[in-house]
């Protein structure tokens, strides 16, 4: 019984030793090529992108230009970031391409926080960041460049005469307005500037043409104090100034309109019927001459006729009219 018994174990054991062997290659061969093939071509190609320090190219009262580099790997774009004066999260976004920025928009006197975010498919692959003060100084930049084409013809006119400013007067007063004269007793100007400080203390500036003597201030608040710089300029530069202090009236007013209303009812009383046959009085097209963030210019013709005076007429951010009245051989206006 024990010899029958020891004959049916051997056999198996010659069968199971012979199939391991054959697994043994396979299982083998994969793992040298799987480093060896395709992770290397994978991960060699994608390029390390690094974005250069953020510099500062140029600083105005109202903006600030930024610059960059890229030393290692392009980037599909950039974002920058920042909190306005209000403290509102700001994104600014910018093409791969690009190496410079500039940020309007922004408060005089007050110290931002940029950061700049490089961007490849989609995702944030570095940043660089900077802290920069707007400058204080008053915004006359944006004044000058449309009127230097006025101040480059009179070459001949800056040294012959010396230019004075007579006394600025006020000529009327309002809740939201302020009506300002003056006088030239020597010399003339290629234009003036009227400067002060809005009701949230922030510098204005309003460019006047050379041939004027008056200029009306909208836009003001009710029962507060103002202080008014009118400058002459010539050749591009201050020639003199002069200053006075107003307070506007309490209590809303009508619109300019109907103040002028009684002035041009006098004299058509009695000339009507010489002033009407005459001449017919037309206006031409308005055209806008420049655009900034806060001020627009505007131009116009007159094709038949003289007119009195101009009145212009808008309202401002917060729905209010406003009336800005112009006098009558005025063919441009910029509205601050």
């Amino acid at each position: 019984m024990a010899t029958w018994m020891a004959t049916p174990i051997t056999t198996p054991s010659v069968t199971a030793a012979a199939e391991p062997e054959e697994l043994l290659p396979t299982s083998e061969e994969p793992q040298p090529e799987d480093p060896m093939t395709e992770p290397p071509p994978s991960e060699a190609p994608p390029v390390r992108a690094v974005l250069g320090e953020l510099r500062v190219s140029s600083v105005t009262p109202s903006s600030v230009g930024l610059q960059w580099s890229v030393p290692e790997g392009p980037f599909d774009s950039f974002t920058l970031q920042y909190r306005d004066a209000q403290g509102q999260p700001q994104a600014l976004p910018i093409d791969g391409g690009s190496r410079s920025v500039t940020v309007p928009g922004l408060s005089p006197s007050r110290r931002y926080r940029f950061h700049l975010y490089g961007l490849r498919g989609g995702k944030r692959i570095d940043r660089v960041s900077i802290d920069i003060a707007t400058a204080t100084a008053e915004p006359e930049e944006p004044l000058l460049p449309p009127e230097e084409p006025q101040i480059e013809p009179p070459p001949s006119e800056a040294p012959p005469a010396r230019a004075v400013l007579g006394e600025l007067r006020v000529s009327s007063v309002t809740s939201n307005s302020v009506g300002l004269q003056w006088s030239v007793p020597e010399g003339p100007f290629d234009s003036f500037t009227l400067q002060y400080r809005d009701a949230q203390g922030q510098p204005q500036a309003l460019p006047i043409d050379g041939g004027s003597r008056s200029v009306t201030v909208p836009g003001l608040s009710p029962s507060r104090r103002y202080r008014f710089h009118l400058y002459g300029l010539r050749g591009g530069k201050r020639i003199d100034h002069v200053s006075t202090d107003i307070s506007t009236g309490e209590g809303e007013t009508e619109p300019l309109l109907p103040s002028e209303e009684p002035q041009r009812e006098h004299p058509q009383t009695e000339p009507p019927p010489s002033e009407a046959p005459p001449v017919r009085a037309v206006l031409g097209e308005l055209r806008v001459s420049s655009v900034t963030p806060s001020s627009v210019g505007l131009q116009w013709s007159v094709p038949e006729g003289p007119f009195d005076s101009f009145t212009l007429q808008y309202r401002d951010a917060q729905g209010q009219p406003q009336a800005l009245p112009i006098d009558g051989g005025s063919r441009s206006v910029t509205v601050p």
